[in-house]
C-alpha cells in the first residue's frame, strides 16, 4: 500500500532534499518552505530514514484537513482512522505543533485537542475507556498553515542529524544535515581534494567522506518506527539495513582534511571520525588559516568560519575573512564554499562570489557564498 510521508529540511535546501528522494525511487508530490512531500510504500518509510542525507526527520503524513477554530480541529483528528496505525497499548503524544498565518495558534492547546480527539477515536475503535498506554512509542507532529491542519506520525523520534557519531562538539557546530546539503550544492567529488580550514568538530570533513564512501547516514543508528511492526515489519528494515551495508565503498581512496586552529577540538575531530569509520580518509590536524597551503589542483575549499557569535568577536572578522581570501588567491585553481552570517565576507575576502544562496542555519540567516575555480582538464 502506497503512503504520503514528509520530510522537513532546513529553509532553502527544498531542492537537494527533493533530489535525493527522487533518486531513492520515490514520487513528490508537494515541494513546500521547508520541507518535501512524497510517496511510497512501506518499505519507503524504513529506505528513507537510513538513506537520506538531508532532511530533519521523516513523518509518515495521517490526513490534511481545513480547521479555523478548535472544533473543527478536534472532528478533523477524531476523522482519521487511528486504529490503521496505533495498536490499543500505543504511548502517543503530541510532540510539536507549529502554526503560521493560521486562526489557532496556541500551540499547547493544539497539541491538547489533538490528543483528545485520537483518544475519543481510540476508545470507539478498542471499545475501551481508558489507556495504559503501556507499549511502543508514537510520537506524533501537527502543522498548521493557512488554516490548513498536516498531521503525522514521526518516524525517526531523534532528529536525523544526529548520525550517532558526533559525541564531541566544537563552539556553534554546523548540523550534519546542513553540511550534507551543503557538499550537494558543490561539484565535488571523492576524487577531488577537500579542505575545512576551520574544521571544529569535523563535521564537514565526516560527512564529505561518508558520501564519498557511499556510507548511509543512518545506517548505524535506529529509529522509534523500527518498533511499529504493524506499520513497517521488521523484514523491511533489515533489508534497509543490509541494503545500506551492501552499498559501502570499501576501497574508495580520498584526499579529505580538517584544519583547526586549536587542538584540542582537532581531538575531538578525530574522535568522531573514528565513530563515524570513517578515520582513514580524513588528516586532520592543528593548523591556522593563514597556513593554508596545497601542492594539489583544482581543490576544494568547504567551511564554516567564526562570523561574531558575540560582540567582542565582532572585532577580528576583518582581519580573519582577509586572511581567508589571501590564502585562497593562493590556490589559484581551487574552489571555495563558505557558510556565514557575516554581511561583509566578500568585501574582506576581496572577491565577489559567482554565487550567494541564502540559507537559515537554524535561525540564524546566513549566506553560502561559493567562489567557483576552473574546471579541471578532461581526463583522456
Amino acid at each position: 500500500m502506497q503512503s504520503s510521508y514528509i520530510a522537513p529540511c532546513h529553509f532553502g535546501l527544498e531542492a537537494i532534499l527533493k533530489r535525493e528522494i527522487l533518486n531513492l525511487g520515490y514520487e513528490i508530490t508537494a515541494v513546500e518552505d521547508g520541507r518535501v512531500t512524497f510517496t511510497g510504500d512501506a518499505s519507503a518509510l524504513c529506505r528513507a530514514n537510513i538513506f537520506i542525507r538531508t532532511a530533519e526527520r521523516i513523518l509518515l503524513k495521517c490526513g490534511s484537513f481545513p480547521a479555523a477554530d478548535f472544533d473543527a480541529l478536534f472532528e478533523g483528528v477524531k476523522a482519521i482512522p487511528w486504529e490503521m496505525y496505533l495498536p490499543r497499548d500505543a504511548k502517543f503524544w503530541v510532540t510539536k505543533a507549529t502554526t503560521n498565518k493560521s486562526a489557532l495558534f496556541s500551540g499547547q492547546a493544539i497539541q491538547s485537542i489533538v490528543k483528545k480527539a485520537i483518544v475519543e477515536r481510540m476508545k470507539q475503535t478498542y471499545h475501551v475507556s481508558v489507556f495504559d498506554e503501556s507499549g511502543d512509542e508514537y510520537p506524533i507532529r501537527v502543522f498548521i498553515f493557512k488554516d490548513m491542519v498536516t498531521i503525522g506520525l514521526d518516524t525517526s523520534g531523534t532528529s536525523l542529524h544526529k548520525r550517532g557519531y558526533r559525541t564531541l562538539v566544537g563552539k556553534a557546530p554546523i548540523s550534519e544535515t546542513l553540511a550534507s546539503a551543503l557538499l550537494m550544492l558543490t561539484p565535488w567529488h571523492a576524487d577531488r581534494v577537500l579542505v575545512d580550514p576551520f574544521c571544529g568538530s569535523g563535521t564537514f570533513p565526516i560527512e564529505a567522506a561518508m558520501m564519498g564512501a557511499n556510507i548511509a547516514p543512518g545506517m548505524n543508528r535506529d529509529f522509534t518506527a523500527c518498533d511499529w511492526g504493524k506499520i513497517a515489519p521488521k523484514k523491511l528494515w533489515d533489508e534497509a539495513y543490509e541494503e545500506a551495508r551492501s552499498l559501502v565503498k570499501q576501497d574508495v581512496e580520498m584526499t579529505i582534511q580538517g584544519y583547526d586552529a586549536d587542538p584540542e577540538i582537532i581531538k575531538c575531530a578525530m574522535e568522531n571520525a573514528r565513530a563515524a569509520g570513517v578515520d582513514r580518509h580524513i588528516h586532520f590536524q592543528a593548523r591556522d588559516v593563514k597556513d593554508l597551503s596545497s601542492p594539489k589542483h583544482y581543490g576544494f575549499i568547504v567551511t564554516n568560519p567564526p562570523y561574531g557569535e558575540r560582540i567582542s568577536e565582532q572585532k577580528e572578522l576583518p582581519a580573519l575573512y582577509k586572511t581567508i581570501g589571501e590564502s585562497f588567491a593562493r590556490l589559484s585553481d581551487w574552489s571555495m564554499y563558505l557558510i556565514t552570517s557575516y554581511e561583509d565576507a566578500e568585501k574582506h575576502i576581496g572577491r565577489k562570489a559567482d554565487k550567494n544562496r541564502k540559507i537559515y542555519n537554524g535561525m540564524i540567516k546566513s549566506y553560502f557564498y561559493q567562489f567557483m575555480g576552473p574546471k579541471p582538464p578532461k581526463r583522456q
